[in-house]
């Protein structure tokens, strides 16, 4: 069996690690040039879905790699815009006993490194894909910008959220705007910003809730002490993975913000943000304001309908070229990874000869259609509950986390499971 997956992110390349453990043909084709054509360099929350994913998935020395190029982990917290604390989530809360059951912190660049280790024989880069086409004999080619194709059993669009693929096979599968824009950015930990920051700052992921409106996100990137590739070790701070940060999100609904802002460079929408904030914490209006323009970036927020139920054939979606899912609960690249961890054991069956493609594809499908979408809603939920204009809605959930703050029982039955 040969397998075709369209598009080297975070859920093709897991994949493609899996079944390459497996001695299974996997071939991915990338439309970037190189490896650091399309790099973000913001952090990624792996939750344990995603961990027990890369765990089964990576080469022993691969994951070990990851574990070691994560930052520490720490507690969560929920504060008020002046960082008054409202609710503290212990890491041990939602943690489980060991690496492959828990959270990290993972740089996107190094994770993306880990991930591409050792598939120079697999990873194609510079195959822009155009169109695929099922053959009688029940193959399937994909035919690329250079004109160039490549053929196989079963063809995995991990292309991402404008996915070719996608709109090709399932041409009614939509992708729509939430309203919602976000601005984020982040502050490199030199010895002098560590001088300056508030220690709840640096210590932990935080959700900064104000009264309405608005909401942001702030989380510390401490490198864990692994070897970094020194590739990324250049002047342009959003693509340098050697050193620790802070980044910080702040988002709203995009009419709080001014027109134009879609074409304004990073200086700009930093610049806005710190007037957006201008009577928040002095240390919040600080970590913004110090942020480099070149690490600041403007991120629309997108979602993805529910699809109409597809018959089953040899190609299939994953990741967020399927699911794609606003930022809001850090679940979006753990979901990927889910979808490339059942992907690898179905087809390792059928190269096994325990089941068929359709069947291991529609198996697939069936299971990936309702966690995928469950966490596309709850997601949803979340960024519209984050940046709503109702201030009594913000109030009660404010008092709710206070209970929980004075109520460990019931701490533990709501947020035992957050961020998964």
């Amino acid at each position: 069996m040969k397998v075709l997956v369209a598009g080297g992110g975070t859920g093709g390349l897991c994949l493609a690690q899996g079944l390459r453990q497996a001695g299974v043909d996997v071939q991915v084709y990338e439309r970037s040039r190189t490896r650091i054509e399309r790099l973000q360099g913001y952090r990624v929350h792996i939750n344990p879905h995603g961990s027990a994913a890369l765990h089964e998935c990576l080469p022993p020395d691969l994951w070990q790699r990851f574990v070691e190029t994560c930052g520490k982990s720490g507690d969560y917290r929920f504060l008020t815009e002046q960082l008054t604390e409202l609710l503290l989530i212990e890491d041990s809360l939602t943690s489980g006993p060991d690496a492959a059951s828990a959270h990290h912190s993972a740089s996107r660049i190094t994770l993306h490194q880990v991930l591409s280790a050792g598939l120079a024989d697999v990873l194609h880069y510079d195959k822009e894909f155009v169109r695929y086409e099922q053959n009688p004999d029940g193959t399937v080619t994909c035919h690329f910008a250079d004109g160039t194709t490549a053929t196989g059993d079963v063809l995995i669009g991990a292309d991402g959220g404008n996915s070719r693929v996608r709109r090709q096979y399932l041409p009614h599968a939509e992708r729509i705007d939430t309203g919602i824009t976000a601005i984020a950015g982040k502050l490199p930990l030199t010895d002098e910003a560590r001088r300056s920051l508030l220690p709840r700052l640096v210590e932990g992921p935080n959700t900064i809730m104000p009264p309405k409106g608005c909401c942001m996100f702030v989380a510390p990137h401490e490198l864990g002490g692994g070897v970094n590739d020194e590739t990324f070790a250049h002047n342009e701070v959003l693509f340098d993975n050697t050193q620790s940060y802070v980044m910080w999100a702040f988002a709203a609904n995009s009419g709080r913000f001014p027109p134009g802002v879609s074409s304004m460079d990073g200086d700009g929408l930093r610049d806005m943000v710190s007037g957006l904030i201008a009577d928040w914490h002095p240390g919040l209006r600080a970590l913004v304001a110090d942020s480099p323009g070149e690490a600041v970036s403007l991120l629309p927020i997108r979602t993805s309908v529910p699809p109409k139920q597809w018959a089953t054939t040899n190609v299939t979606l994953m990741g967020d070229a399927i699911h794609s899912m606003t930022p809001f609960g850090g679940i979006g690249a753990n979901t990927a990874l889910r979808d490339a961890q059942l992907l690898y054991r179905n087809l390792v069956e059928v190269a096994e000869g325990k089941r068929s493609v359709l069947d291991a594809i529609g198996d697939y499908e069936q299971q990936m259609l309702v966690y995928g979408f469950k966490a596309v809603r709850f997601s949803l939920r979340n960024a519209h509950q984050s940046v709503s204009e109702a201030k009594t809605g913000r109030v009660m959930f404010k008092t709710v986390l206070r209970m929980c703050s004075v109520l460990p029982p019931l701490k533990r039955a709501m947020f035992g499971t957050h961020g998964e």
